[in-house]
């Protein structure tokens, strides 16, 4: 352990807490687009660079917070603060929903490729409750079920990129739907040098991995100031704080008109932060992680499950107009992730 706030006194931490939220947020965000301008100039394929690169970049503070926390022997922060952004990105992208009055975004933003990282989400997810379900297997306090995750990531990545490659169907075209091409024209160009770039990219790293580390910090003194469980901090409070770069992305990404972006980002962006448990399981040497499981952490899965599964109905709807200028799946997904909330914190 690096630093210790445990002596910190509630306001302390908290104020901490928030600055290093803050940090994220803002540093995190020009992460995001630096890495995507760095894909784009070093010739990177398009779904590997946006789902690893970007997606990595942009999820650096959130897997350095669930392999401190399972490292220094608190699981349940490493496994709330993995599920727990889960379902904040995911109601985030009901929130960019609002944003863009043009039309519904899973209707303006349905795409072969946003269903089937949809797909990949849910399919990924069902991993760790199995894995919880069965007998504690591990291989120098490895569960198998880690390796099995990096298997179908990688796999999944694979089958993405044969899917955008070759698409055996798409979404029908209406005048709202956007198109990839006219987005990346409506993206602002970086006019920087590309060693200025990589330049920047390390600085901005930094910041966000030494946030990550502090906001897991921060949250083991929250549990044991505040008397509030591991999963509930996790859940609520950590995974929140840092998932949000891709809030601020999502909303910045539908102002533009950039709305695949906005989408894949997101939902490609819960598949790679499903791998924070298979992070944490390889840094928990108190056995397997997925046996760390408490019942929030099962109802989180499945809540991240339930409404991963209701924008990929939402998306096959392509519902025009709906409550607020948004459809039918965006409220509800709101409604869920307010309900799972009162859960946890109950």
């Amino acid at each position: 352990m690096l630093v210790d706030f445990s002596g910190l006194p509630l306001v302390g931490l908290a104020a901490i807490f928030l600055g290093c939220a803050l940090a994220i947020a803002v540093a995190g965000t020009r992460l995001a687009g630096v890495a995507d301008t760095l894909a784009d100039r070093t010739g990177m394929g398009e779904i590997i660079a946006g789902a690893v690169f970007v997606g990595g970049s942009t999820s650096l503070p959130g897997i350095i917070t669930s392999m401190t926390t399972a490292a220094e022997d608190h699981p349940g922060l490493a496994i709330g603060n993995a599920v727990g952004g889960l379902t904040a990105q995911t109601a985030f992208l009901a929130i960019a929903d609002l944003a863009y009055r043009r039309a519904n975004l899973e209707h303006a933003a349905a795409s072969v490729t946003g269903l089937a990282q949809a797909t990949l989400l849910v399919t990924m997810l069902t991993v760790p409750l199995i894995a919880m379900a069965t007998p504690e297997v591990t291989l120098w306090h490895v569960h198998p079920a880690t390796i099995a995750l990096f298997v179908m990531y990688a796999l999944g990545l694979r089958l993405l990129a044969q899917i955008k490659a070759e698409p055996m169907w798409s979404p029908v075209s209406t005048q709202a739907t956007r198109e990839e091409a006219e987005q990346a024209a409506a993206a602002p160009a970086d006019r920087r040098t590309t060693p200025r770039l990589w330049w920047s990219f390390a600085g901005l790293a930094a910041v966000t991995a030494a946030a990550g580390y502090s906001i897991g910090e921060t949250s083991v003194a929250l549990v044991a100031t505040t008397g509030l469980s591991e999963t509930a901090v996790g859940t609520v409070f950590t995974g929140l704080a840092n998932s949000l770069p891709e809030l601020v992305t999502a909303i910045a990404a539908v102002r533009i008109g950039a709305v695949n972006l906005a989408v894949g980002d997101i939902i490609g962006g819960n598949a790679f932060e499903v791998l924070f448990l298979a992070a944490g399981d390889l840094f928990y040497t108190g056995g397997s992680i997925y046996h760390a499981f408490t019942p929030d952490d099962v109802f989180t899965t499945a809540m991240a499950i339930l409404m991963t599964g209701v924008l990929l109905l939402g998306m096959l709807r392509r519902e025009r107009r709906g409550i607020a200028n948004i459809g039918w799946e965006s409220a509800l997904v709101l409604a869920l992730y307010a309900g799972s909330i009162v859960v946890i914190l109950g």
